[in-house]
């Protein structure tokens, strides 16, 4: 079982040997905890409860946006990352030495893998990661 499985599992409660269970934090991360407990009113638990859901909502989502990635071709690859640093089509088939046609293809392609319907939502979807490699 992967560390993301057992951490899913422990985060249901579904780990038959799982008991409560306690972490230490270091003074910075106890410190920035206990001030912003005082500030949102919620206890410092509940607090970290959250703070670890959505933490591990957000890996799980980077972890597929990873697989939508790796199941596009190298070219599509390419198109993504041209679209995303703002290229246009025309530009992007210049670049590539292909026509806007079938850009629009890679495009179409990519967008269904990742699950979305246009170029901007593709890009919004990335947004967070760097293509300047790419350049």
């Amino acid at each position: 079982m992967s560390l993301w499985e057992r951490l899913r599992a422990w985060w249901n409660g579904s780990d038959p040997t799982s008991e409560r269970r306690e972490f230490a934090l270091d003074s910075h991360l106890l410190n920035t905890l206990d001030a912003l407990s005082r500030q949102t009113g919620i206890s410092e638990e509940a607090l970290a409860n959250d703070l670890l859901a959505t933490g591990l909502q957000a890996l799980s989502r980077r972890d597929e946006l990873w697989q939508c990635w790796q199941m596009l071709t190298p070219r599509e690859q390419q198109v993504v990352a041209l679209a995303c640093l703002g290229l246009t089509n025309r530009q992007i088939a210049s670049r590539m030495g292909i026509s806007p046609d079938t850009v629009k293809t890679h495009l179409r392609a990519a967008t269904a893998k990742f699950g979305v319907h246009t170029k901007a939502e593709l890009n919004l979807l990335l947004s967070e990661w760097d293509f300047s490699a790419w350049v």
